[in-house]
């Protein structure tokens, strides 16, 4: 049987400090409990212009859950969410 984990993206952007640091503290936090994907915010014009003045911005199942900063509590939340 196949589990399926819970997938969280993260549109980040290279020399992103505020990226560097939410991605050091999510994967910790989700590690074995979710997938990360991380877009590049650089790579599509749609992208920049969404999400450019906001990075680090994570999604999940098509809603923010938080930008600038990790919001643990939310990721938490998801997670005990995902498990039922």
């Amino acid at each position: 049987m196949t589990v399926l984990l819970p997938l969280i993206t993260v549109y980040s952007r290279r020399g992103c400090h505020l990226c560097d640091e939410l991605l050091e503290a999510l994967e910790p936090l989700v590690r074995g409990q979710a997938l990360v994907r991380v877009e590049d915010v650089d790579t599509k014009p749609e992208w920049v212009e969404l999400y450019g003045l906001l990075v680090p911005v994570v999604y999940y199942a098509g809603s923010e859950i938080c930008h600038y900063q990790l919001d643990r509590s939310a990721i938490l939340q998801l997670l005990s969410e995902s498990k039922v």
